[in-house]
């Protein structure tokens, strides 16, 4: 699946040699890449099944070679991809055949830290967990943390608002940056947010969190930092019924509690991460919950008690709590490293990631589980419980074509049920070029159109990340041929384009 056509050889070696041309005069030798044995391991993010070589990649070393080259390509109609550490799951990143891929990994440094306002003024290519690294010295931390937080970017985290296992008490990206700096395609300066805590005119800060690099492209990002609590606990129940699992997640938060961390693990997983890093989960178990309480020792001791009762009576049939921080570290160690534990079952995997109401989560688990015969292929379930972000993970042979184009059709079968079950295709991952077609099941031609009036207004060319997020009308129309030919719309309430 590319995002372009794969253009003819004559094509791109012409149009690289005048792209080469304009970046050699605004870049130094040594931050321009073009031969392909260089621009090969940026042909791709996360989402390895999607692949497609750059015609150029430019690394920047500051700001005025961003704007210098953002001028460049928007004089020639040159399409631009931003990329940070490429960890995206949506293939978000993937290059443009005809375009320049932007590294902004040399955007590393933390330019500020102001422990009496909580923030932290980073470049866009420091990683996520190096904030709170510099911010522990002052008793602070940055709160969202996605598993892949050891090598994720700020600059990719606000591109796809990412979240954490902690984002339900926490937020998620959106929550807690306070402004983001860059430039448009054009190569003018701009500014999101505020120091203050209001800004002049409108408030467009939330419209370039989780804009996937389509409306600009963030150079600077000022962060809020959030006090270490005194201390955090963690429990671990084990269910023997998925239905149980869920609903005992509707009970905690019905009970008006807000853990720090609420995530669940389905059998599968469990076994996948417990054989990965041993992390004491409960391998008999067909589900099992992480609930996390953070705080004073006597808030955490409180809602520790309350979370444990709610789980008792949900039908948890064992309640394990950490009894110091190495424990609460061990029983998370499984969850961080679900992704990494799953590649040693399968050659390859597609973790997907939708949105639906706390109280559908035992539905569309038993939904995956009919799906696992459908399709023919495994898959292993992460959740971000508390809010209902799924993180499926589907097994399969990328150097199988059936496999990959059955575990193509098994995540859009996932997402077109969640939206059938009142959720959204996405919650953190992105769209990128994975969820384009399941885009067109959620929203209307109208609001496709509202999506792309916005792009224009930004990027009037349409250079930034090109082909991506947003679907064509085009596009849905041959969609949602496929689907009734295939027989696969079957949910009354979904869209018919």
């Amino acid at each position: 699946m590319n995002a372009t056509p794969e253009p003819s050889a004559l094509e791109r070696a012409e149009r690289q040699s005048q792209v080469v041309g304009a970046l050699q005069a605004v870049l130094p030798a040594a931050s321009l890449l073009w031969h392909t044995e260089e621009t090969t391991p940026y042909e791709c993010d996360g989402l390895t099944a999607y692949r497609q070589r750059p015609l150029v990649v430019a690394l920047p070393e500051n700001e005025t070679q961003v704007q210098a080259v953002l001028r460049a390509c928007h004089a020639l109609d040159v399409p631009v991809v931003a990329r940070g550490a490429g960890t995206g799951l949506s293939g978000g990143a993937m290059p443009n055949a005809l375009g320049v891929t932007l590294s902004l990994a040399r955007f590393n440094r933390i330019l500020k830290l102001d422990p009496l306002s909580r923030t932290a003024t980073v470049q866009c290519g420091v990683r996520n967990l190096a904030i709170s690294e510099a911010a522990a010295a002052y008793g602070l931390y940055y709160a969202p943390d996605p598993s892949s937080q050891i090598a994720c970017t700020i600059g990719g985290n606000v591109a796809e608002n990412s979240g954490g296992v902690h984002c339900l008490k926490y937020g998620l990206t959106l929550h807690n940056v306070q402004k983001v700096r860059g430039f448009t395609a054009s190569g003018e300066p701009v500014e999101f947010g505020s120091d203050a805590l209001d800004c002049a005119g409108f408030d467009l800060l939330s419209v370039i969190i989780g804009s996937e690099g389509m409306l600009a492209v963030a150079t600077e990002v000022t962060v809020k930092l959030v006090p270490k609590p005194m201390l955090a606990r963690c429990i671990m129940a084990s269910f023997d019924d998925i239905r149980k699992a869920g609903d005992a997640v509707a009970a905690v938060i019905a009970a008006g509690i807000i853990p720090a961390g609420l995530e669940m693990m389905d059998k599968p997983m469990t076994a996948a991460v417990e054989d990965f890093v041993h992390a004491g989960y409960d391998l008999t178990a067909e589900a099992i919950l992480l609930c996390e309480s953070d705080g004073t020792p006597e808030e955490v001791e409180e809602e520790i008690a309350r979370m444990s009762q709610v789980l008792s009576e949900a039908g948890a049939t064992a309640i394990a709590v950490s009894r110091d921080e190495a424990e609460r570290l061990k029983f998370w160690s499984g969850r961080k490293n679900a992704f990494p534990a799953s590649g040693r079952l399968s050659p390859d995997y597609m973790c997907m990631d939708s949105t639906i109401p706390r109280k559908r989560l035992a539905d569309i688990l038993l939904a995956i589980q009919e799906m696992e015969k459908k399709y023919e292929l495994r898959c292993a379930n992460v959740f971000h419980a508390g809010d209902g972000n799924l993180h499926p993970l589907i097994l399969f042979d990328a150097n199988d074509a059936g496999q990959l184009h059955r575990a193509e059709l098994f995540g859009a079968d996932i997402l077109e049920t969640s939206v059938a079950m009142g959720g959204t295709v996405t919650g953190e991952h992105g769209v990128g070029v994975e969820k384009l077609n399941s885009m067109c099941v959620q929203f209307s031609p109208a609001e496709c159109e509202q999506m792309f009036a916005l792009k224009r207004a930004f990027d009037p060319k349409g250079m930034l990340n090109p082909g991506k997020v947003i679907p064509t009308l085009n596009r849905c129309a041959e969609y949602g041929k496929m689907l009734v030919r295939g027989g696969r719309l079957s949910h009354p309430d979904l869209p018919r384009f």
